[in-house]
């Protein structure tokens, strides 16, 4: 028996976020909105989502000893996540500079900070949890090789799930465990190469697949979702939405589909899920201020609701 459904290995952040009419130009100064500070990182994001929808989840991350610090972890607790694997102290807490345009979508810079010094070793001493988690997934906000130790640590049985963001060439050994890789068009191109990758979204899905990976879930945003496994290519169809906020809407969709494969789903019914938990964060400002509870997942109105329940991502396939 597990005691967690899902442990979330990553980064914690202060997202500092300002709304603009448009990004500036290289040398351009515009003027934005007034600052507004939410809690946020991808493993942050991950967990806070997760524990939303009802999964028993806990985090392993670093924060600093200060005032974001403790803001992550009062939002971490308030939204039921075990926080016994963050560690305090080491550097400042992480911070992300965002800004979101009229349309909704986001640009981010990261400063790693206390995420840069979640080290291996601090993996190695939290086995325990390792050991008690049905699922872990990762992303890389946090060193590499914390990552590659994450993948070691894995109890026989469980499963790990990767979202390679931001993206970087990853070793076969990593890829090699991913059930699945989730990746946004930028990120597929990346690890696979431009030169390489053509316009077919389920050629980059057979190709990463060849890299390794168990199974491989591509985002495209509007146009939904491709799930591409040993079985074959799924296309997993969009719900519009009307776009108000894309932070964290793909931290999201990977805390969905994570939680609902620990729970048995098929890989296409785990992203449909997954799909409509995105759509809904997309609706609402903030990046954990948007998740929804799974109730308010599947409420009639909720805008995700489809034939035979059928949905997919609207638009986190670009975000955070």
């Amino acid at each position: 028996m597990y005691d967690y459904d899902l442990l979330v290995v990553g980064s914690a952040n202060a997202d500092l976020v300002i709304g603009v009419e448009r990004r500036p130009a290289a040398g351009e100064t515009v003027l934005g909105s007034d600052l507004a500070v939410h809690p946020g990182g991808k493993g942050a994001n991950q967990a806070v989502a997760a524990a939303r929808l009802g999964a028993r989840t806990a985090l392993l991350a670093r924060v600093g000893d200060d005032a974001y610090g403790r803001l992550l972890l009062d939002s971490q607790r308030a939204a039921g996540v075990d926080t016994v694997g963050v560690l305090v102290g080491g550097a400042p807490t992480g911070v992300a500079l965002i800004t979101v345009d009229p349309s909704g979508d986001n640009s981010i810079v990261v400063s790693p900070g206390a995420n840069g010094r979640l080290t291996p070793q601090d993996v190695r001493t939290a086995a325990s949890l390792f050991q008690a988690s049905r699922v872990v997934s990762a992303q890389l906000e946090i060193p590499l090789e914390t990552v590659e130790e994450t993948v070691r640590s894995l109890a026989p049985g469980s499963r790990f799930v990767l979202n390679p963001s931001p993206p970087r060439p990853l070793p076969t050994s990593l890829l090699a465990a991913c059930d699945p890789l989730i990746v946004n068009e930028h990120e597929a191109k990346v690890l696979l190469g431009d030169a390489t990758v053509g316009d077919d979204p389920a050629h980059w899905a057979r190709l990463l697949l060849a890299r390794g990976p168990r199974s491989v879930v591509v985002t495209l945003g509007a146009e939904g979702a491709l799930v591409a496994s040993a079985q074959g290519v799924t296309h997993v169809p969009a719900v519009p939405v009307d776009a108000v906020d894309t932070t964290g809407a793909g931290d999201a969709f990977t805390a969905a589909l994570a939680w609902r494969l620990g729970q048995g789903d098929e890989l296409a019914d785990a992203a449909a899920f997954a799909a409509r938990v995105g759509a809904v964060a997309v609706t609402r400002a903030g990046a954990q201020d948007s998740y929804p509870t799974a109730a308010e997942v599947a409420a009639p109105g909720s805008g995700t609701e489809g034939p035979g329940g059928e949905a997919a991502a609207a638009e986190q396939g670009g975000a955070r």
